[in-house]
């Protein structure tokens, strides 16, 4: 009963039938409370989404797999200083990690929620070496920015290590199977030396019986304890089944069943008898697992008479019509239709033993030596196969992690089409953009992404962030209700709601939306972000800084929240603060232009304009279409006085971006140091007629009108 239920369990769980597995389990702990039922009722209520009812069942529990099994719930309830302390007690600290690598992994990640990076690096690295292909703990060991390089990871004696531990594991599993085959010869050996001659004859009689039913019933041949049978159970033994297991059967009568029916009924074979030698071998599959392989002298050597004429002298001397295999002739001698049988099954046992030559011996190890050289080979190529997939991503994804962006899309590149093309590599290539402020291609990749896989969202949010930035309000309106009616409870979908409504310059319902993010998984450090981008939006700084420090709680290398900081103290005046936090994003992806312009800034703020100047080369080199740098440039030569290079650089500017009404604006206020008043009227001329911002407006338009008095009288607010 216990069997029965535990299968109908795993089934259940199999066919995601959570619930009839939550009732069957429970069944079953109430008849048998073992600890082991109690760990399968525990994962179906992990399955069935009760965290909280696998957490009370387990409690107290010492065993490994329910150690494990009850930090997962610990986890998954947000009580993460139990479920450290489960499965790394501190009042044991020799206490092996249960579950080998996935517990070092589950480990890893509540000491990265902790803040505990260090310790969080050296239990992922851990998880990595007990199993190399645990892909989570390199993803983590990437996104904290220290993972070691691919070559290294997955290299070629990680290949050598995992071929000989699969190797092992078979060797482990054979062993165990012949084992289990040698008990089962035991105990049918040993019930068979209990059984009385009459009852052996019964059995005899019985196989008969069933035999003349062929092909409904197969014989199956057992290990007896007849010493001439161990060849025939060396070559001719299938696999042990339970129903093999549950009662005694007798060995198989013969090889061919109705040849020998044939046979005993008085029908010879008419086929001529052939040479041994020249006639070809026969070879008969017993076990496709367990292939065996015996020559046709077996039966038709010349040094073994035939069956058929034994078999016709027994039944001219037992004068007893046998010609009814198996009938229920009443005036027949069951004794010698027994004795018949029997003296047929040692024959065949001894023709067997005597006929298998040491040749065939030699070509059967020859064979198994082939065989197994063949899979060994085919398992190094797969593993190495692997690993080599494994290298590509990993390094692509690394680099990737590292804001090398660049890189990992040469990277990727080198993939195989039907790799490429696939959700998650489409979505990485299109970060990769994102983040290298190519909107148009990270669009391209995204669009084809979410094409390829519509029901992947997974890099959805930034997906949503391409579009507000490309300003394409109904896109990004349609995939913000298309994500939301795969998914209503998936943070992505509703960043892209905020998204939308944050386009729209509805800054509190996009808030809202973004916290509704925060509420359905608060580990989603970029939905802190956009609730701290559009706090600032509206000015509520204090809020601002609670959400991007949340953010950072999460994610400490999450750089969005450093620059969302930055520019909160940068309009707060409070510079010296601004060029803490700019200069921590700035760490974290050194080859942002947007974060190294934002720290001139501050720089520039501070009074320190030659290191300012030096940024904003930096950011200009690191990317020549961002006009951001450019002005801010011009801004510092301003400021120097160095009026000449400030305008050189600002017709280099109007080639980016010949509609910006505040390079206009600052080119009539250099023109007017320059005391070249109508090139400074024409400036700010334009710089009205590109419809600047309301707060711009008023003071270009004073500008403008002061542009005939002498410099102390004009307001520097340009």
């Amino acid at each position: 009963m216990e069997t029965l239920m535990v299968d109908r369990v795993h089934s259940s769980l199999r066919l995601f039938m959570h619930r009839n597995a939550v009732f069957l389990c429970e069944r079953l702990c109430a008849q048998f409370p073992s600890e082991t039922n109690v760990q399968l009722l525990a994962t179906c209520y992990l399955h069935n989404n009760q965290p909280y009812a696998a957490y009370h069942i387990l409690k107290g529990k010492k065993m490994p797999e329910s150690r494990y099994l009850f930090a997962t719930s610990c986890f998954r309830m947000n009580l993460l200083r139990e479920a450290e302390e489960t499965l790394c007690p501190v009042n044991e600290p020799n206490m092996e990690v249960p579950s080998g690598a996935t517990g070092h992994y589950l480990l890893g990640v509540i000491y990265r929620c902790t803040g505990r990076i260090s310790a969080a690096a050296e239990q992922f690295t851990q998880a990595l070496t007990l199993d190399p292909l645990l892909w989570a703990a390199y993803e983590e060991l990437c996104i904290l920015g220290i993972a070691e390089d691919t070559d290294e990871c997955f290299s070629e004696s990680t290949a050598l290590r995992l071929q000989q531990e699969h190797t092992s594991t078979s060797t482990l599993v054979k062993s165990n199977f012949a084992n289990e085959n040698r008990v089962l010869s035991s105990r049918v050996s040993a019930s068979l030396g209990d059984i009385s001659p009459k009852q052996i004859k019964q059995l005899h009689a019985n196989n008969i019986a069933e035999v003349s039913g062929y092909p409904h019933v197969r014989p199956t041949a057992l290990h007896v304890q007849n010493s001439s049978t161990s060849n025939v159970a060396q070559f001719d033994t299938p696999s042990p089944t339970a129903a093999q297991t549950s009662s005694i059967m007798p060995p198989p009568l013969f090889r061919n069943v109705h040849a020998y029916q044939n046979t005993v009924s008085g029908d010879a074979p008419t086929k001529q008898k052939t040479n041994g030698v020249n006639q070809p071998l026969r070879r008969k599959n017993i076990d496709e697992a367990r292939l065996k392989k015996v020559s046709g002298r077996l039966f038709n050597s010349d040094s073994i008479p035939r069956r058929s004429e034994r078999l016709k002298d027994t039944a001219t001397n037992s004068n007893s019509n046998t010609s009814q295999f198996g009938g229920n002739g009443a005036g027949h001698s069951s004794g010698s239709r027994y004795e018949v049988i029997d003296e047929m099954w040692t024959d065949n046992i001894s023709g067997i033993s005597s006929s298998v030559s040491a040749t065939d011996g030699r070509s059967f190890e020859q064979d198994k030596a082939e065989r197994i050289l063949l899979q060994d080979s085919k398992l190094a190529l797969g593993i190495r196969e692997l690993l080599g997939l494994f290298r590509t991503l990993g390094e692509g994804f690394r680099l990737s992690c590292l804001f090398k962006c660049q890189e990992a899309l040469e990277v990727y590149r080198k993939l195989p089409e039907s790799q490429f093309n696939t959700g998650w590599v489409l979505c990485q290539v299109g970060k990769a953009y994102f983040e290298l402020v190519d909107y148009l291609e990270a669009d391209r990749y995204f669009e084809l992404a979410h094409r390829l896989s519509p029901c992947t969202l997974d890099g959805m949010d930034i997906y949503s962030t391409v579009l507000y930035h490309l300003n394409e309000e109904m896109r990004l309106s349609y995939l913000a209700q298309e994500l939301i009616s795969i998914d209503r409870l998936s943070p992505q979908a509703w960043c892209a709601v905020g998204n939308c409504f944050a386009l729209r310059k509805d800054h509190e319902t996009a808030l809202k939306n973004f916290q509704r993010s925060v509420q359905l998984d608060s580990r989603f450090a970029y939905a802190h972000t956009l609730c701290g981008h559009e706090y600032s939006a509206l000015e509520d700084y204090e809020n601002s800084i609670k959400f991007y420090r949340c953010a950072l709680q999460v994610d400490e290398r999450h750089y969005n929240a450093w620059y969302g900081l930055g520019v909160v103290y940068l309009r707060q005046e409070k510079f010296e603060f601004a060029e803490h936090h700019f200069r921590r994003a700035f760490q974290i992806n050194p080859r942002s232009s947007v974060l190294m312009c934002y720290l001139g800034m501050a720089l520039h703020s501070l009074k320190r304009d030659e290191e300012a100047l030096e940024m904003m080369e930096k950011a200009i080199a690191a990317d020549k279409k961002n006009p951001l740098p450019k002005y801010q440039k011009a801004l510092i030569l301003l400021g120097l006085m160095k009026y000449e290079e400030a305008l050189d650089e600002l017709e280099r500017l109007k080639e980016i971006a010949p509609h910006e009404s505040s390079m206009f604006a600052l080119m009539g206020k250099i023109y007017k140091q320059l005391n070249i008043l109508d090139k400074a009227v024409f400036c700010f001329g334009i710089a009205l007629d590109l419809k600047p911002p309301a707060a711009d407006l008023a003071i270009i338009k004073s500008a403008m009108e002061k542009v005939h008095l002498p410099d102390e009288l004009m307001e520097d607010d340009l």
